[in-house]
C-alpha cells in the first residue's frame, strides 16, 4: 500500500517510559502522517502497548511529549483532552465491549458522551456504522452472542463512531483465525482508503504488516527505543540490523495454514 500524505496529524518527541528503575523505552520520536496506516512491531516487552496508551492519552510518559495536530494532549486541559478523545477511536485487543450490553448500547455509548444527538439519529448512525463492518441486524445482540471475530469488527464500529481522525488498535487480530483475520485486513484496507482514516496498529502478524501497513516503526526491549522505521518492504529487503532483519524475514504460513504465526 503507498501514500502521498506527508501531513504530521501526530508528533511524537523525545519519549520515555519508565516504571520504577524500568525504562521501557526513551527518547522515542515520530510521526503520524495525516492518512496513513502506521503499525508498531517489536518483540513482547518493548513497550508497544505502553507506546499505544500513551499516545490515547490513557498514561502519561515519563518524560515527553505527544502532539496532536499541535496540542500537546500530555500536558493538555481537560477541555483539550475532552476534544481529543473526541478525534480519535480505539480498540483494545480483547474488544473492550461491555458484556452486559447490546451491541447497538455500546456504539451507543460515546455518541451519548460526546454528542447532543438525538436518539433517533444516534440509532441512524448505529445502523450505518454495522453496515460498514458487516454486522447489520446485528444491534440487539450482546458480544457473548458474537464470534471473536465478530466481537472485534463491532469494536471497530464503536471506534468509529464518532468519525475519528485517527484510530488506535491494539493486536486487532490476536486470536482470530487465518480467514477472519484476512477480512480485518481488508476492513482495514477499505475504511483507510474510503475515509482517509490515519490509523496506528500494534500487531506482530507478518502478513497484515506486509498487507496493511504504509510505514513499519520497529521497537527493541534490549535498546529501549526504537531501531527502525520505513516500508515494510524497503525493511524486509534492505535492513542490516540483525534483528530487524529477523522479523521480517520469518518464514510465512501457507495461505492453507491452519494456525498463523505469532511472535510471543
Amino acid at each position: 500500500m503507498e501514500t502521498s500524505k506527508n501531513t504530521p496529524i501526530i508528533t511524537v518527541k523525545n519519549l520515555t517510559a519508565r516504571f520504577g528503575n524500568n525504562i521501557v523505552f526513551e527518547d522515542v520520536s515520530f510521526e503520524v502522517n495525516k492518512g496513513e496506516v502506521l503499525v508498531i512491531v517489536g518483540e513482547s516487552g518493548c513497550g508497544k502497548s505502553t507506546l499505544l496508551r500513551i499516545m490515547i492519552g490513557l498514561q502519561k510518559p515519563t518524560a515527553g511529549q505527544v502532539l496532536f495536530q499541535g496540542t500537546d494532549i500530555i500536558n493538555a486541559r481537560e477541555e483539550d483532552l475532552h476534544l481529543y478523545r473526541q478525534n480519535i477511536g480505539v480498540l483494545f485487543q480483547s474488544g473492550a465491549l461491555f458484556s452486559s450490553m447490546t451491541i447497538k448500547e455500546n456504539i451507543a455509548l460515546p455518541l451519548s458522551e460526546y454528542t447532543d444527538l438525538s436518539s433517533d439519529t444516534i440509532d441512524q448512525i448505529i445502523k450505518m456504522k454495522l453496515g460498514m463492518v458487516n454486522l447489520a441486524g446485528y444491534e440487539n445482540h450482546h458480544p457473548s452472542e458474537l464470534s471473536g471475530g465478530m466481537r472485534k469488527r463491532a469494536g471497530i464500529a464503536r471506534a468509529m463512531a464518532l468519525d475519528p481522525s485517527v484510530l488506535f488498535f491494539d493486536e486487532l487480530s490476536a486470536g482470530l483465525d487465518p480467514v477472519t483475520a484476512v477480512e480485518l485486513d481488508n476492513l482495514i484496507i477499505k475504511t483507510n482508503e474510503a475515509l482517509g482514516t490515519t490509523m496506528v496498529i500494534v500487531t506482530h502478524e507478518l502478513e497484515s504488516i506486509y498487507k496493511i501497513a504504509h510505514r513499519v516503526l520497529m521497537l527493541d526491549k534490549e535498546a529501549k527505543g526504537m531501531i527502525a522505521e520505513g516500508k515494510p518492504m524497503e525493511l524486509k529487503e534492505k535492513a542490516t540490523d540483525p534483528r530487524v532483519k529477523s522479523f521480517f524475514l520469518r518464514q510465512l504460513p501457507s495461505a492453507s495454514a491452519e494456525q498463523r504465526f505469532y511472535d510471543n
